[in-house]
C-alpha cells in the first residue's frame, strides 16, 4: 500500500471523534456540504480531499495544517517521519510480506530484478560475494539495497511493476495478492475505512498509467 495512504490511515486512526468534527469544519471551504455529511471517519475526510486533489503525497501541507490546528504533536511527529522517509510499523511489515514472497519465488531471475531496481551490478557483486551459496540472503539483501538508496521513493507498488517489467507476472500477481489481503485485514480491524483509500489509489495508479 503507498506510504502517504498508510500515514493517512494511521493519522484517522488516533482521531477523536470532536476532533473529527474540528476537522470537516476547517473543510468546509475545501469540500461540499454533502461531501462533509457522508464523512464518518478521518479516512472519509482524506479520500473526499484526495479527490479534490487537496491532499496528495507531494503537498503534504494541508495535512499539517490540520493537525497543528488539533495541536496533536504526535500526528505530526508521524507526518515528520514519512516526510524524511522513515517507514512506520505498517509499511515496514507490507515490505517485510513482498520481501519474503519475492525471496521465495525469484530464484535465480533476482538479478535481473536488482537490475531494473537500478541496483548496480558492482553491488550485485558484492553481494554475491557477501552471500556466496545463500540465494535467499542474496535476493533479500538485493531489496534492502534498492529499499535503501530508494528511500522515500521506495513502495510496494514499485516493487510489483519491476517485476512485471521483468515479465515475473506470477510473482507479481502474488505480491499483490497479498497486499490486497492485508489491507483488508487492516480495513475489517480498524471498521472499514481504508477501502475508499485502497480504491482512490488503484484509480490514480490506472490514471497514471494511461495518462
Amino acid at each position: 500500500m503507498d506510504p502517504f495512504l498508510v500515514l493517512l490511515h494511521s493519522v484517522s486512526t488516533r482521531l477523536s471523534s470532536s476532533e473529527l468534527s474540528d476537522l470537516k469544519f476547517l473543510c468546509q471551504g475545501r469540500l461540499g456540504k454533502r461531501k462533509l455529511e457522508r464523512v464518518q471517519s478521518g479516512v472519509d475526510l482524506f479520500s473526499f480531499l484526495l479527490e479534490q486533489n487537496e491532499l496528495d503525497r507531494e503537498h503534504p501541507e494541508l495535512l499539517r495544517e490540520l493537525l497543528a490546528s488539533l495541536r496533536r504533536q504526535d500526528l505530526l511527529r508521524l507526518l515528520d517521519d514519512f516526510e524524511e522517509g522513515r517507514a512506520g510499523p505498517e509499511e515496514q511489515q507490507d515490505f517485510q510480506a513482498a520481501f519474503d514472497i519475492i525471496c521465495d519465488h525469484v530464484g535465480k531471475d533476482w538479478r535481473r530484478l536488482a537490475r531494473q531496481l537500478r541496483v548496480s551490478d558492482s553491488k550485485i557483486d558484492a553481494i554475491e560475494v557477501k552471500y556466496p551459496r545463500n540465494l535467499t540472503e542474496q535476493v533479500r539483501e538485493s531489496l534492502r539495497v534498492w529499499k535503501k538508496a530508494a528511500r522515500e521513493h521506495a513502495s510496494v507498488s514499485h516493487l510489483v511493476q519491476a517485476l512485471r517489467a521483468c515479465r515475473l507476472n506470477l510473482l507479481a500477481d502474488l505480491v499483490e495478492e497479498d497486499q490486497r489481503a492485508r489491507s483488508l485485514q487492516l480495513q475489517s480491524e480498524s471498521g472499514g475505512g481504508t477501502v475508499s483509500l485502497m480504491a482512490w489509489d488503484s484509480d490514480a495508479s490506472a490514471s497514471g498509467a494511461s495518462s
